[in-house]
């Protein structure tokens, strides 16, 4: 698809020259996301989101108004039950609001939502798939512990799936081949991302990998075109998928993984006790997939006027440039081996750092702890 009144931007990376056409945006596409290059041989460039609270720090008033904006986008009548489903790890925080806003704005008690997991919890699984490209390729999706969570999500008529972006929509058709012998009622599929850069194949390779009604929901929608350099060096990705163990500790709390049907956070007791002043300035850090709680945190210090801003680590590994201000490495904290990255987050100063971990304080590695000087705050 190509469009003649599109604003085309050209961006050099050290894999090689990406090139991006903006159709239609909510907001200026400098407002939206940057670019950097991955350190990955399968894909070579990036799309960092400006409003995610991934890879960059973020108002958490400003990821609830695009969690709202996009909820708004989803119409209320959708045929019930609603099986939303964030994509790890970067679309837990997008899944969880969307759906959160959704469900206030629609009044519905029929929606659940669910997000997939890199993890394999003591729990029952209903099926996984892959995303290819991804630097950690393997997902699974478990059956809600609460027999009337799992008989909803089984008896769901309407799949709503978000992500952070859609480059071909290949993650998606994945998710719905392996979904197809768990909820077998589905009519209706509705697919949620920051930016669509498909140029609208998505949409047209889910409708017919799915078979029916496909709406695209979407801040920014165009295409991208993307140029290899074949003389850049051969940069060996990590070794990022883990071993997948299962985790009885990360069972409890039930932020998404075992399937939620309202906000479980109430962080008004957490925010007292931190002792935060107005004005003060702090970054309230997630730890991988555990980001809902984290974000709602940060909202609420920021409601209490403080100057409050919302990240995560990441497994994704980013070169450095463009985008990508700095960047810490350091042990993950759910006992895998693997390399985690915090990016972003040198080149700022904040009075407090605050890191949430859904695992025990001394899984944390104290190299983070120590450049970061973060207090710790286990759920």
């Amino acid at each position: 698809m190509s469009d003649m009144n599109a604003e085309v931007y050209a961006i050099p990376l050290a894999a090689g020259d990406l090139e991006v056409s903006v159709h239609r945006s909510l907001e200026p596409l400098e407002m939206v996301c940057g670019f950097a290059a991955r350190r990955n041989p399968k894909r070579g460039f990036l799309f960092v989101s400006k409003v995610l609270g991934r890879h960059i720090p973020v108002k958490p008033s400003v990821m609830r108004q695009t969690y709202r904006d996009l909820a708004a986008a989803i119409a209320d009548d959708l045929p019930g039950p609603v099986l939303f489903i964030g994509m790890a790890e970067t679309a837990i925080c997008i899944g969880t609001g969307v759906f959160d806003e959704w469900v206030r704005r629609s009044g519905r008690g029929d929606a659940l939502f669910v997000h997939t997991t890199r993890y394999a919890l003591d729990a029952a699984p209903a099926f996984m798939f892959r995303e290819e490209h991804s630097h950690a390729t393997g997902h699974n999706v478990h059956v809600p512990v609460d027999p009337t969570d799992a008989s909803l999500m089984r008896a769901a008529r309407t799949l709503v799936l978000v992500d952070d972006e859609a480059s071909t929509g290949r993650t998606f058709a994945n998710f719905i081949r392996a979904a197809r012998g768990f909820c077998t009622g589905v009519e209706r599929l509705v697919c949620v991302v920051l930016t669509d850069w498909s140029g609208g194949r998505a949409k047209a390779i889910l409708e017919d990998e799915a078979g029916m009604r496909t709406d695209f929901v979407s801040i920014l929608e165009g295409e991208y075109r993307f140029k290899p350099n074949p003389d850049a060096p051969a940069i060996p990705m990590p070794d990022l998928e883990g071993d997948g163990r299962s985790r009885s500790d990360m069972l409890l709390p039930n932020h998404g993984r075992l399937g939620v049907r309202r906000d479980p956070c109430a962080p008004a007791e957490l925010a007292d006790r931190l002792g935060l002043r107005a004005g003060q300035n702090a970054l309230i850090l997630g730890s991988g997939e555990f980001v809902w709680a984290p974000f709602r945190l940060a909202e609420e210090l920021e409601a209490r006027g403080m100057d409050a801003w919302c990240q995560a680590t990441t497994r994704s590994p980013i070169m450095l440039g463009h985008a990508i201000g700095s960047v810490l490495t350091f042990r993950d904290n759910y006992g895998d081996g693997i390399p985690n990255y915090l990016y972003n987050v040198r080149d700022r100063r904040y009075e407090r750092v605050v890191l949430c971990l859904e695992t025990p304080a001394h899984s944390a590695d104290p190299e983070l702890v120590a450049a970061l000087g973060a207090d710790i705050v286990c759920y």
